[in-house]
């Protein structure tokens, strides 16, 4: 009897443990399934992410992007980001039920977020960000008790934000980012709700209305609160903001906030700031705050870096009481309506690197103590009202690089000591009373990198010789003096030179034929001298002038209306008795023999009638001819041989091509991109060439990529620029065919996961960073058309034989006609989801494009940034937490200048040990610093303030040329 009942509890432990098996063996074969149908839904997969997932002798568990739990297998983790794939999101993924973490950030999928994935009740981290998602917030998300990170921002999400997914008492919701979306409504956050675990929510750059919710002050954990860029009202939140103490990031700025007692009173809200002991940034411009900047300001947190209050309707005076916060490095007041002067004290906040006070009411004179303040790079205290003399103490700041007084009332004379200031990149004095002489200190500053505006002043005396020092200057402005004497020929070392304006002077003598061999000039005005004798023939045969002014001098002599002169009208000209010419409306200069010309015209028109008669008729027949075979293969014939006639370039057949690449199999492809894949191959001449093959399933976007890549390689012709060998068009087929490059792309060679065993040394990148700031500069100011890449990154460089580096992918540029940026929207497509396009690739897209702005060469100076500092830190730009900030950008200035060590160490690892010999481990650190110094003037937020391509390119070029020779250079 007892063996019968050991024998049953046997036989039924037996049937428990074969059930629970046989059960969890259909839980992973489910899972295995709804990983199947989610890849069934990507349509493109560029790396390659799924190439095991169609193994069968791979176990899910050691899929790409899948992490199991080692008990049961079940999959917990699904982490596909970054991975630049394209399609829509399956609702099959609600059958992952053990899962707990789901990222497909950053890729390019379309579409509703599913509903579905509400189901997944273990979810605790949801990120979906830097997609093109549609559509609601599905209001299942409020079902998702245990998730702690919700990310769905840099979406195309609209309508409100669903009550569930806030008002959910079991929440345990520590970061939400719903940012950079069209989501409207109020915040629904209800009185009776709380989520008292919250540190993170940012919501900016929405169409939010409303009032602040009074329930977040429940949220007693927060830390960072970004609402900003919306259309929130109402007082400012002093009640909520009273009762967040951990509280470091406070952005309300472009919202419709108002001050307290009717809008006149700040003090409120700034006393509810006192007791955030940890708060680091405040901003509030662009809300219209009227009411005095409060004495109590100055007892915010020591710890505060930012204060950022300005385009609002702030009045009153600076409250000397600002310079306690003494770890203050960036204070802008600008666009207020503050008077009185400005407080010397500023000069106690020793950290300031930044100061904005400009387009204010600010009189008296500026306190010579700002010159103590020992890391100022940028004082910007123009359009105000503000007299006296220019300071001599500006000497004392060794890192100045923007001195912008303009439109004041400053008189004086120019200081020579601002020539100490060896970093200074701009300098505007323009629209003051300054008097003198320009002294030759201040015209020797070869720091000078932008631009050089002394305009409308008093200033008199001849224009320095040293002036010719400046060989980086953008910009030279010297008009509305009283400068005198010859135009000196010496500018013509003012190589990098753009602009040049000296009118409104009493400047005398010839124009000198050197200014007109500047190779880079595209503005000249000389007007409103006494400038005499003829034209220059250089400005006529000058290849990058745009725009003329010889008005009112002195000038004699034939002008012709060829070459640059070509587009200019007789305003260019006016005042000039002496000039003849064949501009209209200009008097026609005395000509002998011109009958001959009428004579050789008539004997012409006859010789070329009767040769018409014999050769013409056959050739229009047989045009004719051509155009019906064309129609009968499909009508691509005329266009393929028409753009091969363009490009002047050997046909190459569909037939060669799918010989040449193996049928275009999976072992010829090299690489995929936004628009289709490219393969290598090999002609039969043994030619090796890489094929880009335009994807024909999104015909839509196909055709103005294939033409507008045609087209800019056509009119393009550098070094650093990949050039094309022919092309291919027919029925459901277009290709470009290109060299192959032999040492891939950068990326490869960046990260050694890509396949290569070593990384390119410290002096093998500046090199290709000089060649890509090359290829650029040469696309954004000197290309017959100018050109906006919009997709600069490693992938997109490649490497020659010799590591020369050749910018490709023109798939999404942009052709700026004329060279003029502010063209219609025709002519240079937004920031739009509409075209199917985005200007760029995550992480390397400028912060303008997110608001809607055009593609610009700003924007592709700001991806060149970032391509900088992801060399110098060998991170790539999205793979930062969000604790350490939301850009690569922001992270590394969070660490600058006295927190860099640890990357530059990491840098210098980095490299190859033949390239760091110890005795010049100091240069190499120079260097590193250096281009993470650049690659921060490039990535700033403001894109009116980076540095042009052609900047970045001759900086490029100094640090090339002292790595060379260390010895014969230095780093200034």
């Amino acid at each position: 009897m007892e063996f019968c009942r050991i024998s049953m509890f046997m036989f039924i432990y037996l049937v428990i443990v074969h059930l629970r098996t046989y059960g969890e063996e259909n839980n992973v074969m489910n899972d295995k399934a709804s990983l199947i149908s989610f890849m069934s839904g990507i349509v493109s997969d560029p790396e390659n992410v799924f190439e095991n997932w169609n193994s069968t002798n791979v176990h899910v568990c050691n899929w790409s992007g899948i992490k199991c739990n080692n008990i049961s297998d079940r999959v917990v983790e699904l982490d596909l980001s970054g991975k630049s794939l394209r399609g829509t999101i399956s609702s099959a993924l609600s059958n992952l039920s053990s899962l707990k973490i789901l990222d497909l950030s950053r890729n390019f999928f379309v579409g509703h977020i599913p509903k579905e994935l509400g189901n997944l009740v273990q979810l605790g981290q949801l990120c979906l960000s830097w997609n093109f998602l549609q559509g609601k917030i599905p209001s299942e998300f409020g079902l998702l008790h245990k998730l702690v990170y919700l990310d769905l921002g840099s979406n195309e999400l609209e309508g409100e934000i669903p009550e569930p997914l806030l008002c959910n008492r079991s929440s345990s919701l520590k970061y939400i980012d719903l940012s950079n979306n069209s989501l409207s409504g109020e915040i629904p956050l209800k009185n009776e709700c709380e989520l008292k675990e919250l540190m993170f929510l940012l919501l900016w750059s929405n169409r939010f209305v409303g009032r602040v919710p009074l329930a977040l002050s429940n949220s007693t954990k927060l830390r960072w609160l970004d609402l900003g860029s919306n259309i929130l009202s109402g007082e400012l939140p002093l009640e909520i903001v009273l009762k967040l103490p951990e509280l470091q990031f406070l952005y309300l700025s472009y919202n419709d906030f108002v001050s307290h007692d009717g809008n006149t009173n700040l003090e409120p809200f700034f006393s509810s700031l006192v007791n955030l002991s940890s708060l680091q940034e405040l901003e509030l411009a662009g809300n219209n705050l009227g009411g005095e900047l409060p004495p109590i300001i100055g007892d915010l947190s020591t710890n505060l870096v930012q204060i950022h209050l300005a385009q609002n309707l702030i009045y009153g005076s600076i409250p000397p009481h600002i310079s306690n916060l003494v770890n203050l490095s960036l204070l802008n007041l600008s666009s207020n309506l503050i008077n009185g002067s400005i407080p010397p004290v500023l000069s106690q906040m020793g950290k300031l690197e930044r100061i904005y006070l400009s387009n204010n009411s600010l009189s008296g004179e500026i306190p010579s103590a700002l010159g103590d303040i020992p890391h100022l790079g940028l004082l910007d205290l123009s359009k105000n009202k503000l007299s006296g003399s220019i300071p001599d103490s500006f000497a004392n700041l060794p890192q100045l690089r923007r001195l912008l007084l303009y439109e004041n009332q400053l008189s004086g004379t120019i200081p020579p000591s601002l020539g100490k200031c060896v970093n200074l990149e701009i300098l505007d004095l323009s629209h003051n009373k300054i008097s003198g002489v320009i002294p030759t200190e201040v015209a020797a500053l070869r720091s000078l990198k932008l631009y050089l505006n002394l305009s409308s002043n008093h200033l008199h005396g001849p224009i320095p010789l040293e002036l010719s020092k400046m060989d980086m200057v953008l910009a030279i402005d010297l008009s509305m003096n009283n400068l005198s004497r010859k135009i000196p020929s010496q500018l013509e070392s003012c190589i990098a030179l753009e602009y040049l304006n000296l009118s409104g002077n009493s400047l005398e003598g010839p124009l000198p034929f050197s200014v007109g061999q500047l190779p880079y000039l595209r503005t000249l005005d000389v007007s409103s001298n006494q400038l005499i004798g003829e034209i220059p023939e250089s400005f006529q045969v000058s290849s990058s002038l745009k725009k003329l002014n010889f008005s009112f001098n002195k000038f004699s002599g034939n002008v012709s209306n060829k070459g640059s002169f070509s587009f200019l009208t007789i305003d260019s000209f006016l005042g000039n008795n002496g000039l003849c010419g064949s501009i209209k409306g200009m008097p026609n200069c005395n000509k002998k023999c011109s009958h001959h010309l009428v004579i050789l015209s008539i004997l012409l028109s006859l010789f070329a009638i009767p040769m018409f008669c014999m050769f013409g008729y056959t050739l229009v027949l047989k045009l004719k001819v051509r155009r019906k075979l064309a129609i009968l293969n499909g009508g691509d014939m005329e266009d393929e041989e028409k753009e091969t006639k363009e490009l002047k370039y050997p046909r190459i057949s569909y037939g060669q091509l799918i010989e040449a690449t193996g049928g275009f199999t999976a072992s010829s492809l090299i690489g995929s991109g936004q628009f289709g894949h490219v393969y290598k191959g090999a002609l039969r001449d043994n030619t090796r060439i890489a094929v880009k093959v335009l994807d024909t399933r999104t015909a839509g976007e196909i055709s103005g990529s294939f033409k507008r890549e045609c087209q800019i390689l056509r009119r393009t012709r550098h070094r650093n620029l990949i050039r094309i060998i022919t092309i291919c068009s027919r029925p459901g087929f277009k290709a470009l065919v290109l060299p192959l490059m032999s040492n891939g792309s950068l990326e490869r060679h960046l990260y050694p996961s890509h396949g290569l065993n070593h990384r390119l040394d410290l002096v093998q990148l500046v090199n290709i960073c000089s060649d890509v700031a090359e290829g650029m500069t040469y696309l954004h100011h000197y290309s017959p058309v100018r050109v906006v890449h919009c997709d600069l990154k490693p992938s997109n460089i490649l490497l020659d034989d010799e590591m020369t580096a050749l910018v490709t992918d023109f798939g999404i540029a942009r052709l700026v006609k004329g060279g003029d940026e502010s063209i219609s929207s025709n002519d240079s497509a937004s920031f739009s989801a509409t075209d199917g396009l985005l200007c760029g690739s995550v992480g390397y897209i400028a912060p303008e494009y997110g608001m809607g702005k055009r593609a610009s060469t700003q924007g592709d100076v700001y991806s060149f940034g970032v391509l900088l500092l992801e060399i110098i830190t060998g991170r790539r730009p999205t793979d930062v937490l969000f604790h350490e900030g939301s850009s690569l950008h922001e992270w590394i200035k969070s660490q600058y200048p006295y927190k860099l060590g640890k990357i530059v160490e990491q840098a210098l690892d980095r490299c190859s040990p033949s390239c760091l010999p110890k005795d010049n481990n100091n240069i190499w650190h120079d260097v590193i610093l250096e281009l993470i110094e650049l690659g921060l003037m490039c990535t700033q937020i403001n894109s009116s303030t980076r540095p042009s391509m052609l900047d970045v390119a001759q900086e490029m070029g100094r640090l090339k040329d002292y790595l060379s020779n260390p010895s014969s250079h230095l780093i200034e």
